[in-house]
């Protein structure tokens, strides 16, 4: 049985998109300009479903508030999303779930296409061993509005989830994964144990016609 558990973040342990609802909460709190920007978040966010997203030109997008707010102003933003909003979206049963890998003794990792200034306080909430997400580059101790390294997203979830495995001894084999997007295929492809959870509909097409069973962590 495998005895390491992978878990998307946006709509499989929480029921919406921290990235999404991040940039909308930014011009809500009239940090950006809110007619551009939640247009064009909209647009990505579209994209993303459709399986089109262009992850270079989003991160670009989403990235650039990281550099142009305070460092510290960010953080109070941040905790204040987490507070006003993020917290009561976490699914009962995803705790539930998390729990049971961590009673278990497995190793547990959020792996998310999220950067991780927006995931990290989630990573901490559910207590896993780690957060593979995409990673932002920084200058003096902050944001400079661009990413570092590969992106977690798509083929580069297999990419971050090998680097992370192979400081123990770890194979994808060893891993089950639990996610709700076609984006994650790859992955799903490579791990001993794919778990579509709550899936987009090609996703649960895609379940269908390789015989995988799926979960639902929702009401």
């Amino acid at each position: 049985m495998p005895s390491i558990a992978l878990f998307d973040l946006d709509d499989t342990l929480i029921d919406f998109d921290s990235d999404h609802a991040w940039g909308d909460y930014l011009c809500r709190r009239g940090k950006v300009d809110a007619a551009e920007y939640h247009a064009v978040n909209d647009r990505f966010f579209a994209d993303y479903r459709a399986g089109r997203l262009d992850m270079d030109a989003f991160l670009a997008f989403s990235l650039r508030p990281l550099a142009a707010i305070p460092y510290a102003e960010l953080l109070v933003l941040r905790e204040d999303f987490m507070r006003e909003e993020a917290r009561a979206r976490i699914l009962p049963k995803a705790r539930e779930l998390v729990a049971l890998h961590r009673g278990a003794g497995d190793r547990c990792a959020i792996i998310t296409a999220t950067n991780r200034f927006v995931t990290e306080p989630f990573a901490e909430l559910f207590g896993v061993d780690a957060l593979l997400a995409t990673d932002i580059e920084t200058k003096e101790g902050r944001p400079t509005g661009r990413p570092s390294g590969e992106p977690c997203f798509r083929e580069g979830k297999i990419s971050h989830a090998q680097a992370w495995l192979a400081g123990f001894g770890g194979e994808l084999q060893d891993c089950v994964f639990y996610t709700d997007s076609l984006n994650d295929l790859a992955l799903l492809s490579r791990v001993g144990r794919p778990v579509p959870t709550d899936p987009d509909p090609r996703l649960a097409a895609e379940a269908r016609s390789r015989g995988w069973s799926v979960l639902s962590l929702r009401p």
